[in-house]
């Protein structure tokens, strides 16, 4: 039963892929990727259950035992967030569903299904895998996947984010794949459950070395301020759900590497001094970038580059109670910045435009999707008793718990990059949701050159407007989710907790790898 538990998140979605390869009509095709996807998070929601309760689970693919095979291996954070990372793909793919089904987008519907599924694969290995090898194996996939995402229906400007995207993650797998090879011949092998007490017997400076590259190869991963400087121009071209999923996702499976790999292989007894400023800098940076913009889904994108910076506040402290933080913020951006990105979309749908002060000069959206952009932007900004609120407060107890100048200085750029964050967060609401309706007698006027309701666009009306409650429902899930996560903050805080402990003394992952049997 655990191997199939942990087999299915990465072995379905690629079987799903290879069958909508086939040339299914889209009919098949989209009821089928859905199906996958609920039976993937049925099985990931299944494995967090099973591990909460009995500790980390592995296994060892074809009976080979680590380090000669290939190891899955699940433990508290890494299941917590596959459930929450499949969650958010699933509702994702009901947007674009939705959204193929308003905006006829049919033509991309062969290769949209087969690249998505490959991309919730990667995602799922990523979380799941025993090695640096397979890790390295699970970005290449998502590479894969999101170029291809990225550049659906491009034109131009797509065209070249997408080749800005593209030569960026080959750049950081290079030095992934450089930073692996170098492990290898350091200390003879590249599972991470071995790594830790041979790297410890390297001279300081070489595990000095290797832990700065490795920072380096997934801070460009995750856009790390400095190295942030490709995702405001990638991520906002593309298609609204995969701006989202992307939004949610890519980054995150990347600070997870970092928190699983730093933990595992570099372990600390005190303020990570570096990780710290380099916190503090994507905090302010991100936040001051967002400020400046006035497209919508970029002003989204440089927030996301700020709040990368919450998650590497409680890894710098490398204590219980800021790895808890920083498990906490993780679950909480990830399904919060969907939930932005979608209800923008909705908006941006609305007005033709990403531009808010174009929005403001038109009519503003329905009050539903001004409340389904509202409840997640104050929970980004930390807005008690929302999930935002309750990570940061997490993080800011374990700064004054931990003291020190580093821990000081963190808390207090959380705090006025949370201030900041509310004021961002004020100006979108203020241009694309509350003003006022220039024309209020237009509404019921059919657009130049179309027909009035009731003549021969009916069915295509009536497809939109289904389409348009997909997208609405999908959307209104995943703030819904974001309330729920404010509401259970108790049992999930605890499970954090767990996780954290598990990352400070991983005694039992070392123990379910390296058993010959896994669990």
């Amino acid at each position: 039963m655990t191997a199939l538990l942990l087999a299915v998140p990465v072995v379905l979605p690629i079987l799903g892929a290879a069958t909508a390869l086939l040339g299914l009509p889209v009919r098949v095709t989209r009821p089928m990727s859905t199906l996958v996807l609920a039976c993937v998070l049925a099985d990931a929601v299944a494995l967090l259950v099973l591990v909460d309760t009995r500790g980390p689970q592995a296994v060892h693919v074809g009976g080979w035992p680590a380090p000669l095979g290939i190891t899955l291996v699940a433990d508290r954070l890494s299941a917590l967030l596959l459930a929450v990372s499949l969650l958010v793909t699933l509702a994702v793919l009901l947007f674009a569903i939705g959204q193929g089904t308003a905006e006829k987008r049919r033509s991309s519907a062969e290769v949209f299904h087969p690249a998505y599924l490959m991309l919730v694969s990667g995602v799922s290995l990523a979380f799941l895998t025993g090695d640096l090898f397979n890790l390295f194996v699970a970005f290449e996939v998502l590479l894969a996947a999101s170029y291809v995402l990225i550049t659906l229906d491009a034109d131009g400007n797509r065209t070249r984010a997408g080749m800005t995207y593209m030569i960026t993650s080959l750049t950081s797998s290079l030095l992934f794949l450089t930073f692996v090879g170098l492990v290898y011949a350091a200390v003879g092998t590249v599972t991470l459950a071995q790594l830790g007490p041979r790297l410890a017997e390297l001279p300081d400076g070489l595990r000095g070395a290797l832990a700065l590259l490795l920072l380096a190869v997934l801070g460009i991963k995750a856009a790390i301020v400095p190295l942030h400087f490709w995702l405001p121009d990638s991520y906002p071209t593309a298609p609204a759900p995969i701006t989202a999923v992307f939004a949610a996702l890519l980054t995150k499976v990347a600070v997870y590497a970092l928190l699983r790999t730093q933990t595992l292989l570099f372990p600390r007894s005190s303020v990570w001094t570096l990780l710290a400023c380099v916190a503090i800098a994507a905090m302010i940076v991100g936040i001051l970038g967002a400020l400046a913009q006035d497209d919508i889904n970029r002003l989204l994108s440089f927030t996301l580059v700020s709040h990368i910076g919450f998650m590497l506040f409680g890894l710098a402290l490398f204590d219980t109670l800021g790895l808890t933080g920083t498990v906490l913020y993780i679950v909480h951006h990830i399904i919060v910045q969907a939930a932005l990105f979608l209800a923008a979309s909705l908006a941006v749908r609305h007005a033709g435009t990403t531009g808010m002060r174009r929005m403001a000069q038109g009519p503003p959206p329905r009050p539903l999707v001004a409340a389904l952009f509202a409840l997640p932007a104050l929970s980004l900004a930390g807005i008690p008793p929302f999930s935002g609120f309750v990570a940061k407060l997490t993080l800011l107890r374990a700064g004054a718990w931990q003291g020190g100048t580093a821990a000081y200085a963190l808390a207090a750029t959380a705090l006025l990059t949370s201030l900041l964050t509310l004021y961002a967060m004020t100006r979108v609401w203020t241009r694309a949701f509350m003003r006022q309706d220039p024309h209020p007698d237009r509404h019921d006027e059919p657009p130049p050159g179309k027909p009035a309701p009731g003549t021969a666009l009916r069915p295509e009306r009536r497809a939109v407007r289904r389409g348009t409650g997909l997208m609405t429902a999908a959307t209104v899930v995943m703030v819904a989710t974001s309330v729920a996560v404010a509401v259970c903050a108790g049992p999930l805080a605890r499970v954090g907790e767990r996780a954290a402990h598990e990352l400070l003394d991983p005694r039992e992952y070392r123990s379910a790898v390296m058993t010959e049997e896994g669990r």
